[in-house]
C-alpha cells in the first residue's frame, strides 16, 4: 500500500496495529507507533485504545501506560482499554487503581468496565474490593448483563466464595449459556466436579445446548474427581456436536483420560488430534507424569523437540517433575538450560521446581545453587530448599533454611513444617522436633494436621520412644489413621518389640486389611526374633487374602536414557552380564566379610541361594547395569520406588569400597549416600 503510494488513515493505523498484537510482534508494533506519529494521528484516541491493546499483547504493559497517559480528553474507552491492558499483562492490581482513578475523573464504567475490573478482582484474589463492584453493578442496573454476571460468577469463584458466585447465578433474571458454562467452571475449579456435573445436566433439562466452552468447563470437572465413565459420555456428546476438532476441547479431553489414569485413552485421544499445539503436548505429557510413566514423558518431550514445536514454561515444569522422579540428572540440566536460553519467567514456583528436580536426582549442590542464585522465593521455594535439606539428612541446614525464612517474614504453612519434622526424624534431631511441634500452633498460627502427627510419631519410633509414640497417636485428631499405626509398628520391626508390635499389626490390619504394609512389616519383625514360622504365617495370610505387595522398581539413568528394573526382572538385554557382575563382587564382598541377611521365605535357603536371590532385588540390578555400563570411577545415581532392604543397604556398602565409587541410591524415604564402605545414613532410615 505504502509502495504505492497511498496514506494511511487511522483505520489503517489501528488494524495494522491490531495485527501486530495478534503476532506479538512488538518491534514492527514499535515502528507502526513512529509513523503514527509522524502522520499525526498520536492523538486520536481510537488509534491510541488500539496502541494501548498491540503493547500489552506483546505484554509491554509500561509502553501501554505511556500511550494512554499521552491521550488528551480520555473516553471510557480508553480506560477501558488500559484497565484490560493491565489485567492481560498480570497487573490486577494496577488495572483496580485504574478503574478507582477513572470514576475520581468523572468518567462513569459500562459492561466493558464492569468486566475488566472484575477480572482484575480476580486475578490478585481481591474479595471485597469484588464485592464494592458488584454492588456498582447492581445500581448501575447492569446485573442482568450476561458478560457482567459470568464475570462476577467467575470473580467469586476465584476469590473462594463459591456460594455467592451461586447467589448471582440464581438471581440472574435470565440465564444463558454464558452463565451456565460461568458457573459450571466455577464449580469445577473449585474443586466441586460432582456439583459442576450437576448443573451441566441440569442446564441441558432447559434446552440450552452446550458450545466448547462449556464442554472444556465439564471436562474439567470430570478430571477434578476422576470421573472416568461421565468423561466418556461427555466425549461422546462432543462427537455429536461435531466439537472433537477444536483444539481445546481436545486437550481438555487429553487432560481429564490422564487425570483419570486412563493412559490409553489420553494417548488416542491425543494421536487422533487435528492441530496439536504446546498445550496438547502439555497435557500428554502431564497425563504420562499423572500415571507414572516418567521415560514416556520425556520421549514424547524429544518428540516435540524433533517436530520443532517450542515448549513453554509448562512444558519445562512437568519435565523437571519427571526428571525429579527418576533422578535424570543430565536431561534435567539441559531442561534447566532451555528454560534460560528461552528466556521464559522463571518465578517461584519454576525456582521451587528446579530445586526439586536437583535435590531428587541426587545433587543437593546444584539445588542450593539455584535457590541461592534466585531472588524470587516464596513459601514455596523455601519450603522446596528445606524439603531437600531433609531429603538428604541434611536437619541442621534445613533448620537454618527454616530459621532464615521465618528471619526473612516469609509466612510458613503446614507443608513447611511437614519437611521441618521430616528432617529432625531423618538427622534424628529430637529435641528440636519436640520444640517446632510445641511452637506450632502458639507461635508460627498453623494448626497441627494428621501429616504432622505422623512425622513425629515417626521421629519418636526410629529412636525408640514406643510409648510415647503411641500416646501421641491416641492424640491425634482422628486416631484411625492406618499410616500412623504403619509407621509406629516399622519402628517396632526396628526394635525388635516384638510384643507391642503384634498389637499394633493387629489394629493397622483391622483399619486396613488390603494395605501390603502390616503383613510385610510384621513378618519382618517375626524374621528379625527369629520367629520364622509366624512370620511365613502372616506372609501366607496375605497371599491367602490376595493382598499384592507392590511391586520393587529402580531407575539408573546412563547415556542420556532412563533404564528401568523391576524386582526379579530377567527382561533386560544385557541381564547376563549383570548377574556376571553381580555374581563376581558376591565372591569379593564375601572375602571383606559380607553375610546376606535372613529374611521372611529365606531363612531355610543356604547362603549361596540367598546370595541370588538377592541379585535380583530391582535396585541391585540397576547397580550392576550402571557399573558394566559407565567408566570406573564414576559416581551411580539410583532411584528406587521403595524402602532400600537391610540386605541391599549392607551390599551396596561392601560394594561402594571394592569398586571405589561414590553410589547414590534414592529409595521412598531418603538418599543414601555409599561411599567407601560407608552411607550417609549412619545405618539410620
Amino acid at each position: 500500500m505504502k509502495k504505492e503510494g497511498l496514506n494511511p488513515d487511522t483505520f489503517t493505523f489501528a488494524t495494522v496495529s491490531n495485527a501486530c498484537g495478534r503476532l506479538a510482534a512488538i518491534e514492527e508494533g514499535r515502528r507502526v507507533h513512529i509513523e503514527i506519529i509522524q502522520y499525526g494521528f498520536q492523538s486520536n484516541l481510537f488509534v491510541g485504545n488500539a496502541l494501548i491493546d498491540m503493547y500489552a499483547r506483546c505484554g509491554s504493559i509500561e509502553e501501554a501506560c505511556r500511550v494512554f497517559k499521552s491521550l488528551p480528553n480520555r473516553d471510557v474507552v480508553c480506560w477501558t482499554s488500559i484497565i484490560g491492558a493491565c489485567v492481560k499483562c498480570g497487573q490486577g492490581g494496577k488495572a483496580l487503581e485504574l478503574f478507582r482513578q477513572m470514576q475520581v475523573d468523572g468518567v462513569e464504567p459500562n459492561t466493558v468496565t464492569f468486566v475488566g475490573a472484575l477480572n482484575a478482582c480476580s486475578s490478585v484474589l481481591a474479595l471485597d474490593k469484588g464485592r464494592g463492584i458488584h454492588v456498582q453493578v447492581l445500581s448501575s442496573g447492569l446485573k442482568s448483563d450476561d458478560f457482567v454476571g459470568s464475570a462476577l460468577i467467575d470473580m467469586y469463584a476465584k476469590c473462594g466464595s463459591i456460594e455467592e458466585a451461586r447467589r448471582v447465578f440464581e438471581n440472574m433474571h435470565t440465564c444463558n449459556l454464558v452463565c451456565w458454562t460461568a458457573i459450571i467452571f466455577a464449580y469445577a475449579k473449585s474443586g466441586l466436579g460432582e456439583k459442576a456435573l450437576e448443573l451441566y445436566f441440569q442446564m441441558q433439562l432447559h434446552d440450552i445446548e452446550p458450545d466448547k466452552v462449556t464442554f472444556v468447563g465439564v471436562l474439567n470437572a470430570c478430571a477434578s474427581i476422576a470421573a472416568l465413565e461421565e468423561g466418556r459420555y461427555i466425549h461422546s456428546q462432543i462427537l455429536r456436536n461435531g466439537f472433537e476438532l477444536d483444539d481445546f476441547v481436545q486437550c481438555a479431553l487429553v487432560d481429564m483420560y490422564g487425570k483419570c489414569d486412563s493412559i490409553e485413552d489420553a494417548c488416542r485421544t491425543f494421536n487422533s488430534a487435528h492441530s496439536r499445539g504446546v498445550v496438547c503436548w502439555n497435557a500428554m505429557i502431564q497425563a504420562f507424569v499423572k500415571c507414572g510413566l516418567m521415560e514416556e514423558a520425556l520421549e514424547l518431550y524429544q518428540e516435540m523437540h524433533s517436530l520443532e514445536i517450542d515448549p513453554d514454561i509448562v512444558t519445562y515444569t512437568c519435565i523437571l517433575n519427571a526428571c525429579a522422579s527418576v533422578a535424570a540428572l543430565e536431561e534435567g540440566r539441559r531442561v534447566h538450560a532451555k528454560i534460560i536460553q528461552s528466556g521464559c519467567k522463571v518465578d517461584a514456583f519454576v525456582v521451587s521446581c528446579l530445586i526439586d528436580m536437583y535435590s531428587k536426582s541426587g545433587s543437593i549442590e546444584d539445588a542450593y545453587r539455584v535457590f541461592i542464585s534466585s531472588c524470587n522465593h516464596d513459601c514455596v521455594s523455601w519450603t522446596a530448599m528445606i524439603g531437600a535439606f531433609a531429603m538428604h539428612g541434611r536437619g541442621k541446614e534445613a533448620i537454618q533454611t527454616f530459621n532464615q525464612m521465618c528471619r526473612e517474614c516469609v509466612q510458613v504453612n503446614d507443608v513447611t513444617f511437614v519437611c521441618i519434622f521430616s528432617a529432625c526424624s531423618h538427622a534424628c534431631l529430637v529435641n528440636e522436633g519436640h520444640y517446632y511441634f510445641e511452637c506450632l500452633n502458639p507461635v508460627y498460627g498453623v494448626s497441627a494436621t494428621v501429616e504432622h502427627f505422623i512425622c513425629m510419631i515417626d521421629l519418636l519410633g526410629r529412636v525408640g520412644y514406643l510409648v510415647e509414640a503411641e500416646s501421641m497417636i491416641k492424640n491425634m485428631p482422628c486416631d484411625h489413621n492406618v499410616t500412623a499405626w504403619s509407621a509406629l509398628l516399622a519402628a517396632c520391626r526396628t526394635h525388635g518389640n516384638v510384643e507391642m508390635g503384634e498389637r499394633i499389626a493387629e489394629r493397622a490390619l483391622k483399619l486396613n486389611p488390603d494395605c501390603a504394609s502390616g503383613y510385610v512389616l510384621l513378618s519382618n519383625l517375626y524374621a528379625g526374633a527369629g520367629m520364622w514360622e509366624r512370620g511365613d504365617r502372616v506372609h501366607q495370610l496375605r497371599i491367602n487374602r490376595q493382598v499384592h505387595k507392590q511391586p520393587g522398581c529402580s531407575w539408573i539413568e546412563m547415556h542420556d536414557h532412563i533404564q528401568r528394573f523391576s524386582s526379579n526382572d530377567r527382561s533386560h538385554p544385557q541381564i547376563y552380564q549383570i548377574h556376571a557382575e553381580l555374581k563376581s563382587l558376591s565372591a569379593e564382598m564375601k572375602k571383606a566379610g559380607y553375610l546376606p541377611e535372613r529374611g521372611v521365605n529365606m531363612h531355610a535357603l543356604e547362603d549361596k541361594d540367598k546370595e541370588v536371590s538377592s541379585y535380583y532385588h530391582s535396585e541391585r540390578l540397576a547397580i550392576g547395569f550402571g557399573l558394566i555400563s559407565s567408566p570406573p570411577g564414576n559416581p551411580l545415581c539410583i532411584v528406587k520406588n521403595l524402602r532400600v532392604c537391610v540386605d541391599c543397604h549392607t551390599s551396596i556398602k561392601f560394594i561402594s569400597k571394592i569398586v571405589e565409587r561414590v553410589m547414590v541410591v534414592r529409595d521412598a524415604r531418603r538418599f543414601h549416600r555409599f561411599e567407601n564402605g560407608s552411607c550417609s545414613c549412619g545405618d539410620y532410615w
